[in-house]
């Protein structure tokens, strides 16, 4: 779940002096005897400011028994020292670096390393300049205020776990180069660096879950970082992430109500669970109510299928009487009214005789009178016939007469018309080629006249 801080802008600031920075120092310390080494490793001290201070490196303050010697007399007595001089030497945990001094010059040289065990006739111009540890180091600091990528100031608790060597070279690297006060500068920068730069990669509420990823990237690159110096980095991780107190408590609200809701969501599911089984059960009662229904349905029905199927067969027994019954009354109409015609037929053959008798007697009184009629219209009509026919052949000799003058004067007309009808068609085709003349004219370009086009012109 995201939280929006602009909502909680004090948070921001509110944590910032809550917890102080806390870690452990990486120091070098001065011993006067060799033999102190072992008690001074282990000798892990608080300092004013509350600041582990973890020995890594120890310098040997001892004197050497020559050192005030001038340059004449060191030549003398350099052999007697030889003979004499011897010291002892059992610390097999640590590595020992020790320089001797340049004849005549009172400054040393490194010389290397020295192994463990009895010196004997140890020259008194040599000496054990550092004692550099092969113990594995837990290192150890608190990153305050580390804005995430959602803007929450986060601390951080770190842990750094580191050993210098394996060898005397990447020892005699770590003393000559950088020392014990440059590591633990450059390891408390880089640890701030690389926090803050990782938290700001991650929002408030991952932070947390991204310890494993981001303790991963910090452990590669501080590898990269101190290799050069003799460091070896076994691990590196994020141990803490540490909220401002109002965010934590606000993010405990939350997790105890999204706990509340949860119990409140099962309460409510196991409701939902016991409301459901209860439906199922009035379901599965009224589903058994209605199949009990439904069979006594299916049993009424069958009764009433039967107790129809009786009405119906008594009803087919009853139509069947009520048929054979009506059939033989019809067919005793039948009988009765094929009787009736036949007598009607022999009373209507009888009525139909003597109807034709009378009536033959009618047409032949009809027709006696009716050719007596002819004949007298026969006698008139030929009488008129031939008086029609007397004025017939006098009018067509006139009409005969009349259309041979007329045939004789349209002859004679047309024939003095036929020279002015001829002016006058001359006269129509000049003006009709004239036209033709003039739609070429008005053409524009040349006109290609096929046949039958000159023809239709």
């Amino acid at each position: 779940m995201v939280h929006d801080t602009k909502s909680f802008p004090t948070l921001q600031y509110s944590a910032m002096n809550s917890r102080h920075q806390q870690r452990s120092k990486l120091v070098q310390r001065k011993i006067s005897s060799v033999a102190e080494a072992d008690r001074a490793f282990t000798r892990i001290t608080v300092n004013d400011q509350g600041v582990t201070e973890i020995p890594i490196v120890l310098v040997n303050t001892e004197k050497s028994y020559f050192a005030f010697c001038d340059q004449y007399t060191f030549r003398s007595i350099r052999a007697l020292a030889k003979m004499v001089s011897q010291e002892f030497l059992r610390s097999s945990g640590h590595m020992l670096l020790f320089s001797s001094a340049i004849e005549f010059i009172p400054r040393h040289k490194n010389m290397g390393q020295l192994s463990s065990g009895v010196k004997w006739f140890w020259p008194g111009w040599c000496r054990i300049s550092h004692i550099v540890t092969r113990a594995i180091i837990t290192y150890s600091a608190t990153i305050t205020n580390c804005p995430t990528s959602d803007n929450v100031m986060v601390d951080f608790d770190l842990s750094l776990t580191f050993r210098i060597g394996p060898g005397i070279n990447e020892a005699t690297c770590f003393v000559y180069k950088i020392g014990a006060d440059g590591f633990d500068e450059l390891v408390a920068a880089e640890l701030e660096g690389i926090a803050r730069r990782l938290a700001y990669t991650a929002t408030h509420d991952r932070v947390n879950d991204m310890r494993e990823e981001l303790s991963a990237d910090l452990c590669s690159t501080l590898r990269s970082k101190v290799a050069t110096y003799g460091l070896q980095v076994m691990n590196a991780k994020i141990t803490n992430v540490t909220l401002p107190k109002e965010l934590r408590d606000r993010l405990e609200r939350i997790a105890a109500l999204k706990t509340d809701m949860s119990e409140r969501e099962k309460i409510h599911k196991s409701r939902i669970r016991a409301l459901e089984d209860e439906a199922a059960r009035s379901i599965e009662a009224t589903r058994k109510s209605n199949e009990r229904k439904l069979k006594e349905i299916e049993a009424e029905k069958i009764r009433y299928d039967i107790e129809r199927r009786v009405m119906e067969e008594s009803a087919r027994g009853r139509a069947r009487v009520e048929e054979m019954k009506a059939m033989t009354e019809a067919d005793l109409a039948l009988k009765r009214s094929q009787g009736n015609d036949m007598v009607g037929k022999v009373v209507a053959r009888q009525q139909a005789e003597a109807l034709m008798k009378k009536a033959h007697i009618q047409m032949q009184t009809m027709r006696i009178e009716a050719e007596k009629k002819i004949k007298i219209e026969v006698n008139k009509s030929d009488a008129e016939a031939a008086v029609a026919e007397s004025k017939a052949v006098r009018f067509i000799s006139s009409l005969r007469y009349q259309c041979c003058a007329a045939m004789i004067i349209r002859a004679e007309a047309e024939s003095e018309g036929a020279e002015a009808l001829k002016e006058k068609r001359r006269y129509e085709l000049e003006w009709e080629k004239m036209k033709v003349l003039e739609t070429f004219a008005s053409n524009r370009g040349r006109n290609l006249v096929t046949d039958s086009e000159w023809v239709n012109f």
